[in-house]
């Protein structure tokens, strides 16, 4: 609308035409203002929505990256969580193994050594009867020797008292004849 004018009275035909030109360009101006008005809003939706665009795009990549570094981090681990667990199946077997070698070395040791007191126990028993053996023989032995011992000094004994008279006798013999020698030599036996 024009701006009302102050003054009153009519208005001439140059007046009106002027008016109406003004009016008219105005008209033409508003809708001008009002198209570039819409150019320009469309022009910064349509960057607007480039930049949303361009954003969503970013954000897709950055998705998209992380969603390949959650799948790397996860095969990684995945790959470590396997090589961790084979290697603890393959100690557990190697202990297991071990634990199974140790029982039989163990069970081995257990009879060799039941075995060993066996033939010691047995060899001690031997031996025992050995000595016991032995000492009965050396006993039966010491009397058979003593009861030899008795025999010949009783028959040594019994020859003795035979021949002791007939000793006796060329004892006293010999015992004169020699103090004779010694007194024809001019000595006294008894200061000998």
């Amino acid at each position: 609308m024009p701006p009302k004018t102050k003054g009153k009275g009519k208005k001439t035909g140059a007046q009106k035409k002027k008016e109406n030109a003004g009016a008219g360009e105005s008209g033409w101006t508003a809708l001008g203002l009002f198209a570039a008005l819409r150019r320009d809003e469309a022009r910064r939706a349509k960057a607007s929505e480039e930049q949303l665009r361009q954003r969503l795009q970013v954000l897709e990549a950055e998705l998209e990256e992380a969603r390949s570094e959650s799948k790397a981090i996860y095969a990684e681990m995945s790959r470590q969580c396997q090589a961790l667990q084979k290697e603890m199946e393959t100690r557990s077997r190697q202990l297991e193994e071990e634990v199974t070698g140790l029982r039989e070395q163990l069970e081995t040791c257990q009879k060799e050594a039941k075995a060993a007191g066996q033939e010691a126990e047995q060899a001690l028993g031997e031996r025992d009867q050995t000595l016991a053996q032995l000492r009965a023989h050396v006993a039966d032995m010491e009397a058979k020797y003593e009861e030899i011992l008795h025999g010949s000094l009783d028959r040594l004994l019994a020859k003795l008292r035979v021949v002791k008279p007939q000793w006796d006798g060329a004892v006293l013999r010999l015992h004169a004849k020699y103090k004779e020698q010694l007194r024809q030599f001019g000595l006294n036996p008894l200061d000998l």
